[in-house]
């Protein structure tokens, strides 16, 4: 990620004596060449995204900027070449689709490099001032721009001096988030207005709407992660997926089923096929910490080993199938069907009514679909029939969790306690599941260790630690429900 920056804009560069008053060291003047590529539409400004070709300079090549959080943005970058390098392309590809990336602007910038310097000369931050030409077509402007970047380990505090004192010399605080969004504006080309995720109005579509709004905006956001392999990345594109298909089952008055039925099914494909390796990585990283807690004395024979090699032969390849995912026409077939429901919703005519009503119905209602499953999993005799129940029970916590979540705009408090304490009855059937699936992969580690003639005796007593630990699961069960099954939290105003 990019260190903080301040960027400000000048007709004239700070003088020597430097903005935070100590010494400026002249590090010398460089000429830069970017070319700014987008599809005609300006598909990546209108998200914050930046692609860019650039020569000159210590770092000539092709740079893609990526927003991850308000006010940062992380950077990609690749060798220079002559066109959009692959690696590149499929970070966007979640944002562009099928349009062709093409040369939108061009902004030639001399830029002179100074560090600021402490009094014993280390240096505390660079000050680049650009002097920039930007052209698109036959348009074109120009500014001077001053940018500051810290040197690591300095305290950003040093930035609301820099700022002041620029302040004082009558320089300002950018009003473009970037050069290019200056570029594209001055060059009478700003880039399009991306929309919120607010509800437009207080009806019952609306908010519905704008929780699909979020949600697709979510899976198109952690698409370019996924490909990374940055931690936590495809859980959460995972999440979006079902976020959305419990919207579609919970609000069927609201949104036709006829058009949502089948964005459910592929959503369900999607999560799918991004799910077999994360659920892998998950499966280890349980049975790795369950071994971590046994003592010494009860680790016998190459526990870890065969672990390791019984995970590498269930994950190979399934990486290289989510990102063939990634890169199919399903799932590029699957965005663009997203878009079309959400340009055109095929609204029901329950849509119109008020929000709090609606909606507070359709909470409801999946709760009520909870308690039976919670029921009918606590009536089971412990064994496989009770595992199947409270994972179908599983299923049912995560469409209520997700119902009374989409709902918390319109209802408010009620429906956020609501929201936790479903969440608490999943996050327990959740733990219940994964102990399940992870008795099975035990045992065949057993038979495994056996079969080359290695003790079995650890597996087996990780084994019978998971049994334990789903029958306290099991225990639990009734008091946490009893929580999330409070009168209270359902007959509050809203819901």
């Amino acid at each position: 990620m990019n260190p903080p920056r301040s960027p400000a804009r000048a007709s004239h560069p700070p003088g020597p004596a430097g903005p935070a008053g100590g010494p400026l060291a002249d590090q010398g003047t460089v000429d830069l060449d970017a070319v700014y590529y987008d599809t005609p539409d300006q598909r990546l400004a209108a998200d914050g995204l930046t692609l860019r070709r650039r020569t000159g300079g210590a770092d000539a090549g092709w740079h893609l900027k990526l927003p991850v959080s308000p006010g940062v943005r992380d950077e990609v970058g690749a060798p220079l070449g002559d066109t959009v390098p692959r690696a590149l392309a499929a970070l966007v590809r979640s944002r562009v689709r099928d349009a062709a990336l093409e040369p939108q602007v061009r902004l030639l910038s001399s830029r002179r490099i100074s560090h600021l310097l402490d009094a014993d000369g280390a240096l505390l931050a660079e000050l680049s001032t650009d002097t920039v030409r930007a052209e698109r077509d036959e348009a074109s402007a120009s500014w001077t721009e001053v940018e500051v970047e810290l040197a690591d380990g300095v305290d950003p505090a040093l930035l609301d001096a820099v700022e002041k004192k620029f302040r004082k010399a009558g320089l300002r605080v950018a009003d473009a988030p970037s050069k290019l969004a200056r570029a594209l504006t001055e060059t009478g080309n700003e880039p399009p207005h991306r929309p919120g995720t607010a509800p437009a109005d207080d009806t019952a579509g609306a908010h519905v709407l704008a929780y699909l709004r979020e949600q697709r905006d979510s899976l198109v956001a952690h698409d370019p992660a996924v490909r990374r392999n940055l931690p936590d990345s495809v859980h959460q594109m995972r999440v979006a997926c079902r976020r959305m298909r419990s919207a579609f089952a919970s609000h069927r008055k609201v949104l036709d089923r006829a058009a949502t039925d089948p964005l459910g099914e592929e959503l369900r494909w999607l999560g799918a096929e991004l799910g077999l390796d994360r659920d892998q990585e998950v499966l280890f990283d349980r049975i790795q910490t369950r071994i971590a807690e046994l003592p010494r004395t009860l680790v016998l024979g190459p526990v870890r080993g065969r672990l390791r090699t019984w995970n590498n032969a269930r994950r190979s390849g399934t990486r290289r199938r989510a990102l063939a995912a990634l890169d199919g026409k399903r799932y590029a077939a699957l965005l663009e069907a997203l878009d079309a429901l959400l340009a055109d919703p095929p609204l029901l005519p329950a849509a119109a009514g008020p929000a709090a009503e609606v909606l507070s119905k359709s909470v409801l209602k999946d709760h009520q679909r909870l308690a039976t499953r919670v029921a009918a999993a606590l009536g089971q005799e412990p064994g496989e029939p009770r595992d199947l129940a409270l994972h179908s029970a599983r299923k049912a916590a995560k469409r209520a969790r997700y119902a009374a979540e989409a709902a918390t705009p319109a209802l408010g408090k009620p429906a956020k306690h609501l929201t936790k304490a479903v969440k608490s009855v999943q996050s327990l059937l959740g733990d219940h599941q994964d102990g399940v699936v992870a008795r099975e992969a035990l045992h065949g580690l057993g038979v495994q260790a056996a079969g080359a003639g290695e003790s079995a005796f650890t597996w087996g007593v990780l084994y019978a630690r998971e049994e334990a630990l789903a029958e306290r699961n099991e225990r639990e069960l009734p008091r946490v429900w009893q929580s999330a099954a409070d009168p209270g939290l359902r007959s509050a105003p809203g819901v």
